[in-house]
């Protein structure tokens, strides 16, 4: 017993001594002292978009490269647009790899098959590559325009009969549920029933809401393994009630694939339609059913929140600001006609794409109220110098992207919901939200990790807001402030959800 207890004590000395001089030795970004090894354990507790505050206050002190101490691991944050565009775009290949996912998300994801956090190297390629090719192609996401009316219809109809038996809407739901509809139709394909879309919901949602409560399996997964053996259960139950669910939507359109090849007939292709034959490259093998439902979970979850909880924001400050919610309509009307007088039903997506201020308003939101106040992780592949310092191989670097769209250098009055700053030009140049000239913003990343679904995202806000308008006036509830105070200015999503009452137009 004595004997390894020394050989521990001695280690975990070697360990602290070989840490503690790590410091002096090399030139990382500055940040806030902490115990060599240990870190800050308080910070444990929190994820990284509740620390906001925090890290917004140590970056007056430490600059926009900073090193922050998690516990055990060492976290670069990046709050600069210069400092972004110079790792993300002309120092891209070193920052394009993803850290280890924790042990939570082995059990989640079974693999690192998904496009979001896989290594990069050929197998995300391929990934990546088949997503954008075959669903993202303008031609392919025209394709499932069908699919966007109907969805269209189904949110109008859900909003209407909600206006009629309450004084109010409170919007969220709806969205979320309207956004997942459409991103289930592209995965697995149109023919699916609505009471399949609600099995599937339910799943993905359960999923989902209980993320957090399993994060502290991954401070010392081989511990918690025993201490909170209930939870790691409750974990794999998730993880089997979702394969319960997504399984059958996959081997029913497998199925059907086959039956049209045999009769000649043609539909629209699904993700899973896609997913069937590609050949893993470093495996020289094809997907198996579990890495299937991760990525078919992936792509309808990527596309659900993030695009409803964008959503919200904007009819948040036209419901806030009539003013620019009328300028919006008289737009519409400008170019489609009054619903009233118009022989159409909803506007097309060809007649979203000729309305500036439209494109202004969405972009404006997405500048003002980033879906997300982070990134996903970057990893680096190789030791690499940034802004002087060493950002040492295998670091997490994350982006403060919030932070970016709220600059004053950058963006006057950038606080305040101006969509007149996303005009084009005299020079009719449109703005470059990819960042690849230069970075001003970043809803959607930027570099070889750049959101893949981001014209998808900008053509579903821009036919939903455009057809919500057109159809409803959106009044704010009497006594009920829109809160875009600066108490929700470091929030992702409202703390009080966006209730309004709706008007139709006809």
């Amino acid at each position: 017993m004595e004997f390894w207890f020394v050989i521990i004590v001695s280690l975990c000395i070697s360990a602290l001594l070989g840490s503690f001089f790590n410091l002096f030795k090399k030139n990382f970004p500055p940040g806030p002292p902490s115990l060599p090894l240990v870190g800050n354990l308080m910070w444990l507790r929190h994820p990284i978009s509740e620390l906001e505050f925090v890290l917004r206050r140590l970056k007056t002190r430490y600059g926009p490269l900073m090193t922050v101490n998690i516990g055990p691991r060492k976290l670069v944050f990046v709050g600069s647009h210069s400092l972004a565009h110079r790792a993300l775009i002309q120092k891209g290949a070193f920052f394009a790899d993803r850290p280890s996912p924790p042990a939570t998300s082995k059990i989640l994801n079974r693999t690192r098959m998904v496009i979001n956090s896989a290594a990069y190297g050929p197998t995300w390629r391929l990934l990546r590559r088949n997503l954008m090719h075959e669903i993202l192609h303008p031609a392919r996401v025209k394709s499932y325009s069908r699919s966007r009316q109907w969805v269209l219809s189904l949110l109008i109809d859900r909003l209407v009969y909600a206006s009629k038996s309450e004084s109010s809407v409170t919007l969220i739901d709806h969205f979320q549920y309207a956004m997942f509809c459409l991103l289930a139709l592209m995965c697995f394909g149109d023919k699916l029933q609505e009471t399949q879309i609600k099995e599937l919901e339910s799943a993905q949602r359960g999923f989902l809401l209980s993320v957090r409560r399993f994060e502290v399996l991954n401070l010392w997964p081989r511990l918690g393994k025993i201490l909170f053996r209930n939870r790691w259960k409750e974990l794999l139950q998730l993880r089997l009630e979702q394969e319960k669910v997504l399984i059958p939507l996959i081997r029913s359109r497998i199925q059907a694939k086959q039956q049209r090849i045999s009769y000649h007939q043609e539909d629209v292709t699904a993700y899973v339609d896609t997913l069937v034959d590609l050949q893993l490259p470093e495996e020289n093998r094809k997907l198996d059913e579990f890495e299937m439902v991760g990525l078919c979970s992936e792509f309808v979850n990527a596309g659900t929140d993030t695009t409803s909880t964008a959503l919200q924001w904007i009819m948040a400050n036209l419901v806030k600001y009539p003013h620019i919610q009328a300028k919006l309509y008289h737009e519409m009307v400008s170019i489609v006609g009054h619903p009233k007088s118009s022989q159409r039903e909803m506007i097309e997506e060809e007649d979203a794409h000729k309305m500036p201020y439209l494109k202004a308003v969405v972009l404006e939101a997405l500048r003002r109220h980033p879906p997300a106040h982070f990134v996903l992780p970057h990893k680096v592949t190789q030791d690499v110098e940034l802004d002087g310092y060493l950002i040492p191989r295998d670091a997490s670097v994350n982006f403060m992207v919030a932070d970016m769209g709220w600059d004053p250098k950058v963006w006057e009055d950038p606080m305040e919901f101006k969509p007149e700053r996303f005009l084009p030009t005299s020079s009719g140049e449109a703005f470059d939200i990819t960042g690849s000239r230069e970075i001003k913003m970043m809803p959607f990343g930027a570099g070889r990790r750049i959101c893949p679904g981001l014209a998808l995202a900008l053509l579903h806000l821009e036919y939903f807001v455009a057809n919500l308008i057109w159809k409803f006036e959106w009044i704010p509830v009497e006594g009920d402030q829109v809160d875009l105070t600066e108490k929700q200015e470091f929030t992702t999503v409202m703390k009080n959800p966006l209730r309004a009452r709706i008007s139709p137009r006809i």
